[in-house]
């Protein structure tokens, strides 16, 4: 495919779509994280964070086929999801609550990436397929369609950090975002399939499909509110 023609123009912008519209709850995740950092260190969260995010979700897509058949790694992705929402919420209660808590960029960028892998598993095979042309992939289409859309991302991201500011709630919904996507990849793992799904009439699977999602997103924002709590009702025992 020429890269001046319509036909190549049209498979990236289907590309770059493709990429924001699956990549809203990716950037709720980075400026949640980002805003758990100092004000001087949240630009470079967001930029180190969604770039090296881009390159591992560029190589996912490459073995997108792969990656989607091995049972257990949504399971693993989905759990560390879980790990980062809760971390995410008692460290901002701590922090309302006066004690230290320690916060570094580092950590920041660690969390934008397992969020990242964790929350694009499923939505890298639409990407790939996207690139596809005459039944194999054109990386140029690939990396083209995926590096556009970081600046898009990245400011998503930098907008919602600056609200979270003005409007807390919003750090709530963003926990009970990543709880519910945790219960989506942990539901879709090909271990979870083969071992709720079989045999079951498609109403009670989309039922336990709800119930593990929503079960995940209250733990997270459960997890948050018993911290809370408990760091505002210390223990009167002598």
């Amino acid at each position: 495919m020429d890269i001046l023609s319509v036909a190549f123009f049209l498979a990236l912008c289907q590309i770059i779509w493709i990429n924001i519209i699956l990549s809203g709850d990716n950037a709720v995740v980075i400026a949640l994280v980002a805003n758990s950092l100092p004000q001087s260190q949240r630009s470079k969260a967001i930029f180190w964070g969604s770039g090296l995010a881009i390159v591992l979700r560029v190589l996912l897509t490459l073995a997108a086929a792969f990656l989607l058949t091995m049972p257990y790694l949504q399971i693993i992705g989905g759990l560390a999801l879980l790990y980062i929402g809760v971390k995410l919420l008692i460290e901002e209660e701590e922090d309302e609550a006066g004690n230290k808590v320690s916060k570094t960029l580092m950590f920041a960028i660690w969390s934008i990436l397992v969020a990242d892998f964790s929350m694009s598993l499923d939505n890298i095979l639409a990407v790939a397929l996207a690139a596809k042309v005459n039944g194999h992939v054109n990386y140029i289409l690939l990396l083209m369609g995926l590096v556009i859309s970081i600046p898009i991302i990245m400011g998503a991201a930098a907008i919602l950090t600056q609200l979270i500011d003005r409007f807390p709630i919003i750090k709530y919904i963003g926990a009970l975002l990543i709880g519910w996507v945790a219960g989506d990849a942990i539901f879709h793992d090909p271990f979870s399939q083969g071992l709720l799904t079989k045999g079951e009439t498609p109403g009670a699977i989309m039922a336990m499909e709800y119930l593990i999602k929503g079960a995940c997103a209250v733990f997270v924002v459960g997890m948050g509110a018993a911290s809370y709590f408990i760091s505002h009702n210390p223990s009167t025992e002598p």
